[in-house]
């Protein structure tokens, strides 16, 4: 090692000896025993290198390089055309590759289906669900419609609704607009929470929340985005004392022999990127969630939940 990195931590050091690579990538080199440091494996990133420490890096593909592979995933497709696919995605599935789900993932579903895919930015995902969260993704098929739907959730002209069920009765007004800040918790950095942007980083977030039904144990939510934050609704309701049952991030806790967090992306509405044509879809409750619906006793009434809309944004 050069005197200039001496002290350095090793995956630093060998960033600035390697540029052509990420820190990540050489951290995963270390996990798999491909770096050694002065004759023997270096797997820890933190390690202290010296002034004249020799050291050896054996290049291997690792889980990430090879996560952008085509995988055959059965996905449901609930609309079609040359431009962009609207499809329900299942609890469970991750949307991007990521650690530990480096495959199996909807983007290796959607390089599997369509080999355009590889000429767009994520396989033309414009934004996500959680792995947990079920419902309805559009997803673009050009780079036409891509950069037009990026623009449109911007400018908040994407609708997307949200049902979720949650702990304990609703207090306030059966209609609540939460306007409250999203940012890394710091006190817990794997998680996200509503913060004061006077003191932590964070960006503005705002959700209308409609009450759909209750009872004695909890109730049942329509939630409307109107930003797109990380776990939006999850930290949303959180905050508000009524964390999503099965969300245990969050403070959640299972019913009914619910598995996941119990939130459904189940309607999706906006005008063709490229056509302008109006275009809305609905996705019902899976039947993991009416089993958590019914272990409360709660109404379920999806039509009147799609036909009774909430107030356009102030």
């Amino acid at each position: 090692m050069d005197p200039p990195l001496h002290g350095q931590r090793l995956d630093r050091a060998l960033a600035v000896l390697l540029p052509e690579f990420s820190r990540s990538f050489l951290q995963q080199l270390m996990e798999a025993g491909a770096v050694a440091l002065r004759g023997q494996p270096a797997t820890k990133p933190s390690h202290k290198v010296r002034a004249g420490d020799a050291g050896q890096v054996e290049l291997r593909p690792t889980p990430q390089s090879q996560a952008f592979q085509p995988e055959d995933l059965a996905l449901d497709i609930v609309h079609e055309d040359a431009h962009l696919l609207v499809l329900n995605k299942p609890a469970g599935l991750v949307v991007h590759p990521a650690p530990g789900n480096w495959s199996g993932t909807l983007l290796n579903g959607l390089l599997g289906r369509d080999p355009g895919a590889r000429t767009l930015p994520r396989a033309g995902i414009v934004h996500r669900l959680d792995k947990d969260t079920s419902g309805l993704m559009v997803v673009a098929r050009t780079r036409q419609a891509m950069d037009r739907l990026v623009a449109m959730i911007a400018a908040r002209e994407v609708a997307r609704q949200y049902l979720a069920l949650v702990h304990r009765p609703w207090q306030g007004p059966a209609r609540r607009r939460v306007e409250a800040p999203i940012g890394r918790d710091p006190r817990n950095r794997l998680r996200m929470a509503v913060v004061d942007l006077q003191r932590n980083p964070g960006k503005a977030a705002a959700t209308v929340v409609d009450l759909l039904a209750q009872a004695p144990e909890g109730s049942a939510l329509r939630c409307t985005l109107e930003t797109g934050r990380t776990h939006q609704i999850r930290v949303h309701l959180a905050h508000l004392g009524h964390p999503i049952v099965g969300d245990a991030l969050y403070g959640g806790a299972p019913v009914g022999g619910l598995q996941r967090q119990a939130l459904h992306a189940f309607r999706l509405a906006f005008a063709h990127p490229v056509t302008g044509e109006p275009l809305a879809f609905h996705s019902p409750l899976p039947p993991d969630l009416q089993q958590a619906w019914s272990a409360w006793g709660l109404r379920y009434n999806e039509s009147e939940w799609l036909t009774s809309q909430p107030a356009a944004a102030a």
